[in-house]
């Protein structure tokens, strides 16, 4: 039996997994557990050049995490116009962005005391 912060781990694997798939841009992970008073351990943060692609990377990481954990998330926001989706794991939030939108919120900024860290694609 896996302890949390292992399942956590992976299903922080299967997510991003799920991003490269369907190629998301600037993928980001911001830890979270350092600061009080948080709604979860991690954001996941990552952008689409457009809402067919926001919509892809949802659907993509929807699919991986099922797939390998047979968990779906507690709740998606955002599919309507899919410009900012959210996707929420309890643990784990993922923000999938179009990239004007992700500039003009700036999450990251508001978040400046967490740590983040970088993922670079292979794409």
């Amino acid at each position: 039996m896996s302890t949390k912060k292992e399942q956590i781990d992976q299903l922080i694997t299967y997510i991003i997994q799920g991003i490269e798939d369907i190629k998301g841009n600037d993928i980001e992970i911001i830890d979270l557990r350092e600061i009080e008073n948080t709604v979860c351990d991690y954001f996941i943060v990552c952008s689409g050049n457009s809402n067919t692609q926001v919509d892809a990377i949802e659907s993509s990481v929807r699919k991986v995490v099922s797939k390998a954990f047979q968990d779906k998330p507690w709740h998606v926001e955002g599919l309507e116009n899919s410009q900012w989706v959210l996707m929420d794991y309890v643990d784990v939030v993922v923000h999938i962005f179009q990239k004007q939108i992700r500039e003009y919120y700036d999450i990251e900024s508001l978040w400046g005391d967490a740590k983040i860290t970088s993922i670079e694609s292979n794409y």
